[in-house]
């Protein structure tokens, strides 16, 4: 691999370039080759969870578009660090909702959000690479899927015309281990994936856009405070995945008191919250406040 032709990670593109109306291309590609049809990004969307943060964990954006059935969607494309991260996601798709829906206004106008999520860690077992989800309602006795329709109302050569179609509101979740991808290109979707794991775009790669990924993303065109931001982020980002699979270990060890104790300094001095230091050591939240104390933080 020459050095010359790698890209910057897909976390930090998430975290710091998408906003750019001149980078709109590569989320349209992307969303294109996941979503398997034709994407059109009209506007990044404002809102109070959707602006650019400094913060480590911060890496999301909030894009309206119009997708091939002329529909306009919300979808969040975000790159979450590994903890909390399924209440990061339900957060989310939550906050997004309420973003962008106006107090006084009809429930009908709540958008649909599409979750996209770029995961560079291997979140709970399985051995797919991208996962999908929604919610479904189902009769309890018979288990058939609610099938719940809207009227719609369309001119048609000058005539009115009426017709019922599914309407589904829950949000849909796409989640892509980016660690369990096997580097084997079967569609477009793939060469996304193949990007981010490897940093680079192959010349033979034909999906929509990606040539304009290879050429915009090259480390090479980044000033040098863009470059020493950038290899802080990687930093960080190894110190957090060391921090948090190190206090793992400690945390499964049985017995001590004092071990538990000292793993629970470590996640605080490394920054993370009370919550996910619960999660990893077993204490209770009083007793990690109380350390948290006594190191006056």
């Amino acid at each position: 691999m020459n050095n010359k032709d790698l890209l910057i990670r897909f976390d930090w593109v998430i975290k710091t370039m998408l906003r750019d109306k001149a980078n709109f291309d590569i989320i349209e590609g992307f969303l294109s080759a996941l979503l398997k049809e034709e994407i059109t990004v009209l506007e990044i969307l404002e809102s109070e969870s959707n602006q650019q943060n400094a913060s480590q964990k911060y890496n999301r954006v909030d894009v309206l578009i119009r997708d091939s059935k002329d529909r306009k969607l919300i979808i969040e494309v975000q790159s979450d660090s590994e903890s909390d991260f399924l209440e990061r996601l339900l957060f989310g798709t939550s906050k997004t909702i309420v973003d962008h829906f106006r107090l006084g206004e009809s429930y009908s106008n709540i958008s649909k959000i599409i979750s996209v999520s770029v995961q560079y860690f291997n979140m709970g077992r399985g051995t797919d690479y991208i996962y999908y989800g929604s919610t479904e309602i189902r009769g309890m006795h018979t288990n058939e899927l609610l099938d719940v329709r809207e009227k719609v109302e369309t001119m048609i050569d000058g005539e009115l015309r009426i017709k019922f179609q599914k309407k589904n509101i829950f949000p849909e979740y796409y989640i892509i281990s980016v660690n369990r991808y096997p580097d084997i290109v079967r569609e477009d979707i793939d060469e996304w994936i193949y990007m981010m794991k490897n940093n680079i775009v192959k010349t033979e790669f034909h999906s929509r856009n990606i040539d304009r990924a290879r050429e915009k993303l090259k480390i090479l065109n980044m000033s040098e405070q863009e470059r020493l931001d950038y290899e802080k982020y990687l930093m960080n980002s190894a110190i957090e995945k060391d921090v948090i699979s190190t206090a793992r270990i400690e945390g499964r060890a049985e017995g001590k008191a004092e071990e538990k104790q000292e793993t629970t300094i470590n996640c605080i001095e490394a920054g993370l919250s009370n919550e996910t230091i619960q999660q990893i050591t077993g204490l209770s939240l009083e007793e990690i406040q109380m350390i948290r104390e006594g190191l006056g933080s």
